[in-house]
């Protein structure tokens, strides 16, 4: 399968869902991990434009720890708009290459409103990547179906009830890795919040776990929306 991961900030996707990331790369899938935002407002010293490319960099290296291609869209922090037909064309382009069998993202509420504008953002391009001739100036090939969305957990998992699970336990380590790959981020939430920013995504994997009856796991809630829906099981 072809599964497409977009998170807003450079860390989010290894935050929410890089556990099920992992597990899908070592069974063989093919994963795409995109960041809408670039970061650039993600540290209190660090000037904007050198966290870019330090995010970038980062990011890189999460992705390659489980062989997935990384894109970042360069949308600058706090700049997220889903109302946006720049921010809808962006998203269309990368799911008509990549043809997603299934797209996960950050669920419509969470902790700030960048998170939620690409949730929506990602619902709307869902639906206008499989329209012909919808911004196709490229004559791209539309995808052929409205690929099914699975909302990853919201941040600590605050107001997230899900009924979904993945068993990570196997994949735990990698997705401590992975977060571990974003220093700059894990160490300024240290030095300047008391974060120990691993041990808070350990924590939170756990918590999931304790709820479905394994060591460690994730949450999903799937988008209940036609013609989004299956029969089938698609997450690992």
């Amino acid at each position: 399968m072809n599964v497409l991961a977009v998170g807003c900030h450079p860390d989010d996707l290894e935050i929410g869902c890089g556990g099920t990331l992992a597990k899908l790369a070592s069974q063989g899938h093919n994963v795409t991990m995109v960041h809408v935002a670039n970061g650039d407002k993600g540290h209190k010293l660090i000037k904007p434009d050198e966290l870019i490319q330090i995010r970038r960099l980062e990011a890189k290296a999460a992705g390659q720890l489980i062989g997935a291609e990384v894109i970042s869209l360069e949308v600058p922090d706090l700049s997220v708009k889903s109302d946006q037909d720049e921010l809808i064309s962006k998203l269309v382009k990368v799911i008509r290459k990549v043809k997603p069998d299934y797209i996960i993202t950050h669920p419509p509420e969470d902790y700030m409103k960048d998170h939620m504008e690409v949730s929506r953002a990602v619902f709307d391009a869902s639906f206008a990547a499989t329209v012909p001739n919808y911004n196709n100036e490229a004559d791209e090939e539309a995808h052929d179906k409205v690929a099914p969305i699975y909302y990853m957990d919201t941040l600590a998992g605050v107001g997230f009830l899900p009924t979904e699970y993945v068993d990570i336990s196997d994949f735990i380590e990698t997705k401590i890795q992975m977060n571990d790959c974003h220093q700059s981020q894990i160490k300024w939430l240290y030095e300047h919040d008391g974060i120990d920013f691993l041990d808070f995504v350990r924590t939170v994997s756990k918590f999931r776990g304790l709820q479905c009856g394994k060591a460690y796991a994730e949450g999903f809630i799937q988008c209940q929306a036609w013609p989004r829906l299956t029969t089938v099981r698609l997450l690992p």
